[in-house]
């Protein structure tokens, strides 16, 4: 009887660590291909931008932008509330100072006035009539102490003549006593007047006094609501441009509320606004440039506002020299801020090999342009369209600047011409 023989082949578990080996075989040999300093890449020169290091002067600048304004700028706010009646001007007028802008209405401070103009009427018209009658008080006092001072001298010539009647026995006692007696009266009767006369007069002073302060102080109450009912005719309260007037006839304004502004023509700032990261850098008299109509010019920071405002800070930058002619309000500005002083130092041009270098390493040119290598490098300050080299390159060298998406795990570049 026949036998099967059975057919021997690989076992399965020596098929698995066959196969284990060439995937780790493989996986080393694309390690090495990869990683090793000899991986290599064919790149047509047409698609990479070459660039030359060179040697020049560096300064760290940020580009920023800024508003034209005016030096000085005066706000018109509403100094009494009322209906607006009458525009003189519209806005961009140029004015001077004290030049009516508007008129408003307001009823309650108009009969307010003419409340107070009442009393300041009726006020006088009784401090007059106090004042007469109090002459003719003073007149009749005086007029009795006319009379006191007659009856006095009478009183004292019949006692001094009496007295010497009464010496030379020609009259007796009892009649020289009576003459004494009503000249003792008189004298004290000269003596009252005299007082009441002085109180009088002081009182009469007083009250005077007291009327007059009561007559000036509601004066000042006319003066304060004359000038409140004045207020209601806004003006330029200094020469300059009539800007944002915010006011139309018929509209209510309320106290307080504003108008519109007064822009003092005497010069130019630019407010600039500036990224929050650069606030600590950021200080008086920093330098600034700026291009208008092919001509620069220069600026410095004359004041700081510190507050942060969705990650932002503000500047106010004033011309060094000459302002640009021409410039107008609200013109917007494209300026180069200075963050350093002006070095020399090796420029590399920025390109978009940063974005997988960070900077650390980038491929440089041979001598003879066939190939480039990757070589480290060592970056510092940056401004728009350089990079400061530290480390790692020199002046003359040529290093592909373009960006290496399709060739950063590459380590020499062969370059070729299509």
């Amino acid at each position: 009887m026949d036998r099967v023989i059975e057919r021997k082949g690989l076992s399965k578990k020596k098929m698995l660590l066959i196969t284990g080996i060439i995937v780790l075989a493989t996986l080393i040999f694309a390690s090495w291909y990869f990683t090793s300093g000899k991986s290599k890449l064919n790149v047509n020169t047409d698609r990479i931008t070459v660039s030359e290091i060179k040697k020049g002067s560096f300064q760290e600048f940020i580009p920023v932008n800024g508003v034209v304004l005016p030096v000085t700028t005066i706000y018109l706010d509403a100094l009494e509330g009322g209906r607006v009646e009458e525009k003189f001007v519209e806005d961009g007028a140029i004015m001077k100072k004290d030049q009516p802008i508007l008129r408003l209405s307001n009823t309650d401070l108009e009969l307010s006035l003419v409340n107070q103009e009442t009393s300041v009427f009726n006020l006088l018209t009784q401090m007059q009539i106090s004042r007469n009658a109090a002459q003719q008080n003073t007149i009749g006092k005086l007029n009795q102490q006319t009379d006191v001072d007659n009856a006095l001298k009478e009183a004292e010539r019949i006692y001094k003549l009496d007295k010497k009647l009464y010496a030379e026995k020609v009259i007796g006692s009892q009649e020289f006593k009576q003459a004494e007696s009503n000249y003792n009266y008189q004298l004290q009767k000269k003596k009252l007047s005299d007082q009441v006369l002085k109180k009088d007069t002081v009182s009469t002073r007083q009250e005077q006094e007291q009327a007059r302060q009561s007559f000036s102080r509601t004066q000042n109450a006319l003066q304060v609501m004359r000038k409140k009912v004045g207020d209601l005719i806004v003006r330029a309260p200094v020469d300059g441009q009539l800007t944002s007037l915010d006011a139309e006839i018929g509209q209510s304004k309320n106290k307080g509320e504003r108008l519109g502004q007064i822009d003092v023509m005497s010069g130019f700032k630019v407010r600039v606004d500036i990224d929050e990261h650069y606030i600590s850098r950021i200080f008086n008299g920093l330098m600034g440039e700026c291009t208008i109509a092919d001509k620069n010019y220069k600026l410095n920071i004359k004041k700081v506002f510190t507050q942060v405002t969705n990650g932002r800070f503000q500047v106010d930058m004033e011309f060094n020299d000459s302002v640009p002619q021409g410039i107008r309000r609200g013109q917007t500005l494209q300026i180069r801020l200075a963050l350093s002083d002006e070095t020399q130092a090796l420029l590399l041009p920025k390109g978009g090999f940063y974005q997988q270098t960070g900077g650390n390493w980038i491929f440089k040119v041979a001598e003879n342009g066939s190939v480039a290598y990757k070589i480290d490098i060592q970056l510092g300050r940056k401004k728009p369209d350089y990079y400061e080299v530290i480390q790692g390159l020199k002046p003359g060298d040529k290093v592909i600047t373009s960006s290496y998406e399709n060739y950063g795990n590459m380590q020499e570049l062969i370059l070729k011409k299509e």
